[in-house]
């Protein structure tokens, strides 16, 4: 979606859908996008600096709904069911 038009913009009849300033966004959007460690989102260029070696630090945490996941796969397989095509869906009890 355009941002003009989910900023409000109604697109006129005849008039296009993707002005040029929409455009503008959409390539620095994606340029932004493009320069990020599909890992963690940090701009490759200062996370691969070798000056940024320590300027990180991690913190662990632990996602119970995806532990849960994670054990009923485990579960699964130690019964010699195969993860091939397996899908897990999570509810919330």
């Amino acid at each position: 979606m355009p941002r003009s038009v989910f900023l409000g913009r109604v697109v006129a009849p005849g008039e296009p859908l993707w002005s040029e300033e929409d455009r503008a966004w959409a390539l620095a959007l994606s340029h932004v996008e493009g320069d990020q460690c599909p890992e963690c989102g940090e701009a490759w260029g200062e996370a691969t600096d070798v000056k940024s070696e320590f300027a990180y630090k991690a913190e662990l945490i632990k996602c119970h709904a995806c532990a849960t996941s994670a054990r009923a796969v485990r579960i699964h397989q130690d019964g010699h069911g195969t993860a091939d095509g397996l899908h897990v869906q999570i509810h919330k009890r």
